[in-house]
């Protein structure tokens, strides 16, 4: 009989061996996944909107507040986030980031948008065990009151009317082995007008990778793959005349109905790179991200941070290279960090040029435990 024994090198060889299997089968999970939602998406897009004049996708999908961008850090880093992890935002941005999150978590952005709207994140993230995070967050994008106006009634009927999005989501994210993660997000989105509404649901998944070289990671997402979202309510309901020439029939009741449009899904994969400066005790961290969207032309973000004393982030970076005449731009911001006993509290602000659509002011709290 022969007996196999197992040496100490032999152990370490099986141990990296399984990781890298799950490593790998990780990787074609997500792949598929991608395979199979990308031409799905596709055509719920053809069959719900019209392609423009130069045959792209520019305009024509529904639930575009889901396109803005979660946390003050994230924006002033040209939302080159997608390989960071960590951070209850990453819910937004990479789901298989929050398994980087030790703890509790709870973040709040706000940013005064374009046009006088507002648009809210809140994030919740909490660590189960040494392997699993969960997480809850809430978007929410809108006008305030606004007066109703009619032929006649110029200055108002008297009735005000609001627009409100909102997207309610639960993450979910896992640590395969010390340096992979997978995470996935689940969300029900609505859209109102006034009396008319559009609901949705959609999942963003995401994979975050910790390359053998310190401080390097690597990270993908899907976001927004889902349903079509169509506007329905009684704001559409009307009585017309179907034939004017005629008397007899008049007044008929008719629903009018509104055109069906894809979620604007986007395929994110981002690099970053953190250096250690002990001398000074900081830390400068440089990230990219190559974007591909369904209603828009591929770009790229990059970004830096550069953190002293682990008090203060300085930040920078620039949004949407090499699409002409975009919403894209310059982003500057910082961060003051206040370390105590029990938490640390993380105070963000960003300041993001949109080109063609002038620029917003992003403020952003975090609160660790």
């Amino acid at each position: 009989m022969t007996v196999f024994k197992f040496n100490e090198n032999s152990k370490k060889t099986l141990k990296r061996y399984k990781t890298l299997k799950y490593q790998l089968i990780s990787l074609i999970a997500l792949l598929l996944v991608l395979v199979i939602l990308l031409p799905n998406n596709s055509i719920a897009q053809e069959k719900g909107s019209e392609l423009s004049s130069n045959g792209k996708n520019v305009g024509t999908t529904a639930a575009a507040f889901l396109e803005i961008g979660a946390g003050a850090r994230a924006q002033a880093m040209g939302g080159a986030y997608t390989s960071i992890s960590a951070d209850a935002t990453s819910m937004y941005w990479n789901p298989a980031g929050i398994g980087g999150v030790n703890g509790f978590e709870l973040v709040f952005s706000h940013v005064n948008w374009i046009f006088e709207t507002n648009y809210d994140y809140v994030g919740i993230v909490t660590s189960v065990g040494e392997t699993i995070s969960i997480g809850a967050n809430v978007t929410s994008f809108g006008v305030g009151d606004q007066i109703v106006r009619t032929v006649g009634f110029e200055e108002g009927t008297g009735e005000v009317y609001s627009a409100q999005d909102f997207a309610i989501g639960l993450s979910f994210a896992m640590n395969l082995t010390d340096r992979f993660s997978f995470g996935i997000n689940a969300k029900y989105i609505d859209q109102r007008i006034w009396h008319s509404k559009a609901t949705g649901f959609a999942i963003d998944v995401g994979a975050l990778y910790k390359t053998q070289v310190d401080g390097l990671q690597m990270g993908f997402s899907i976001s927004n793959f889902g349903t079509s979202m169509q506007m329905s309510g009684r704001d559409l309901i009307n009585a017309i005349d179907p034939d004017i020439i005629n008397q007899g029939v008049d007044n008929v009741p008719v629903n009018y109905e509104t055109g069906s449009y894809g979620l604007p899904m986007l395929f994110r994969f981002g690099v970053s790179y953190e250096m250690q400066i002990p001398s000074i005790r900081s830390k400068l961290l440089i990230a990219t991200d190559l974007l591909k969207p369904n209603n828009s032309d591929e770009s790229i973000n990059i970004g830096l941070e550069y953190v002293v004393f682990d008090i203060i982030a300085l930040r920078g970076g620039y949004r949407s290279l090499f699409i002409d005449e975009g919403t894209g731009g310059l982003s500057l911001g910082g961060g003051v960090i206040i370390a105590t006993s029990t938490f640390n509290v993380l105070v963000d602000y960003a300041y993001v040029d949109l080109g063609l659509l002038s620029s917003v002011h992003n403020f952003g709290i975090n609160l660790r435990f």
